[in-house]
């Protein structure tokens, strides 16, 4: 790409993001023509909010553990067109698939013209029954955007059967590819309006001649992604992929167990993260969640804390690389950090 850019760019890099869109199509249950790389799920959930026609008294249905950013988006977009977000309230701790599909159904009215459901949810975890989900917007007439952000490489995936309108996601988490490696996977029906973030040269000249290019930078991230896909199978894939699920269940339950308090997700929902309250009194608000998580910072230990109904929560998560003595580590830390806090 340096020594001879604009050949590149004309010549090799078009062929090349459909190659790698082919191979992440194929780890994805897709077609590589319907997948478009992306920097981020963001960018993605900001194409598909900002490209949807929108009227007065519309309705967009977002579940209360919605990504802050992809919440903001809804809200900007629903003001704009005097529509209306809707929040539906998801129970935590203790949460059931029927209790997520009930909270679904009773947000859904004749106005709802977009659901937007979260996969695995960042702020508390969820693995959600999201087949289940998306067909029950189906079956209501309503379109749905599946944010995705975690599910590549953390679960297993077939955009096909799922049938999603839309599906965005992150292959630099789960997945292992460099930062900046992302999709959206439009359905074929869903393709046309579909506009990128940055309009460029590609305008209405379809999906893929709108994603593929707009405009210079460095595409290195969408062309590892074939890399990260074989890197996974090599550490096991769907093995690697059950393996991460059950160390995260124990390595949550030690961590509960050293702070004598409780985990939060059990069962089908559970993925390879997972929730420890923490044992704090007082005020469990956004402030104290984000002063303890500079203390663990501070700590040299990298772990989300989040405010979440009505307690402090740690979110731990569990790769290839780590071990059952992370987790005691973890502990420890975790323990100092809420000492020196008070």
């Amino acid at each position: 790409m340096e020594a001879q850019p604009t050949r590149f760019m004309n010549r090799v890099l078009p062929e090349a993001l459909r190659q790698a869109a082919a191979t992440l199509g194929n780890f994805l249950g897709a077609a590589g023509r319907d997948i478009g790389f992306l920097d981020n799920a963001t960018s993605g959930c900001n194409a598909v909010l900002r490209s949807l026609p929108l009227a007065p008294g519309d309705e967009v249905l977002v579940l209360s553990h919605v990504y802050g950013a992809v919440r903001n988006t809804v809200r900007h977009v629903t003001q704009h067109a005097g529509a209306r977000m809707v929040e539906v309230e998801l129970p935590f701790p203790g949460t059931s698939a029927q209790d997520v599909l009930d909270a679904i159904a009773a947000g859904l009215t004749a106005r709802t013209k977009l659901a937007v459901l979260d996969h695995i949810t960042s702020a508390s975890a969820l693995v959600l029954p999201i087949a289940a989900m998306v067909a029950l917007c189906h079956e209501a007439g309503v379109k749905v955007l599946v944010d995705g952000a975690h599910g590549p490489g953390q679960v297993p995936l077939d955009l096909t059967v799922l049938g999603a309108d839309w599906y965005v996601g992150n292959c630099h988490k789960w997945l292992m590819a460099p930062k900046g490696a992302a999709f959206i996977h439009a359905m074929p029906a869903r393709q046309a309006g579909l506009h990128p973030v940055i309009i460029s040269h590609g305008y209405e000249k379809g999906f893929l001649a709108e994603f593929d290019w707009t405009g210079t930078r460095d595409p290195t991230a969408f062309l590892a992604v074939p890399a990260a896909i074989d890197f996974h199978a090599h550490l096991g894939g769907d093995a690697l992929m059950a393996r991460n699920r059950a160390l995260a269940a124990d390595g949550a339950a030690l961590v509960a167990r050293r702070l004598n308090t409780e985990i939060g997700i059990s069962g089908d929902l559970a993925g390879a993260m997972a929730m420890v309250r923490l044992p704090v009194t007082g005020l469990a608000n956004t402030e104290r969640a984000a002063g303890l998580r500079d203390g663990l910072l501070d700590a040299r230990c990298d772990v989300p804390v989040m405010a979440l109904a009505g307690g402090i929560w740690l979110r731990l998560s569990a790769q290839a690389y780590n071990e059952m003595a992370d987790y005691e580590k973890l502990a420890k830390v975790v323990a100092q950090v809420l000492r020196q806090a008070g």
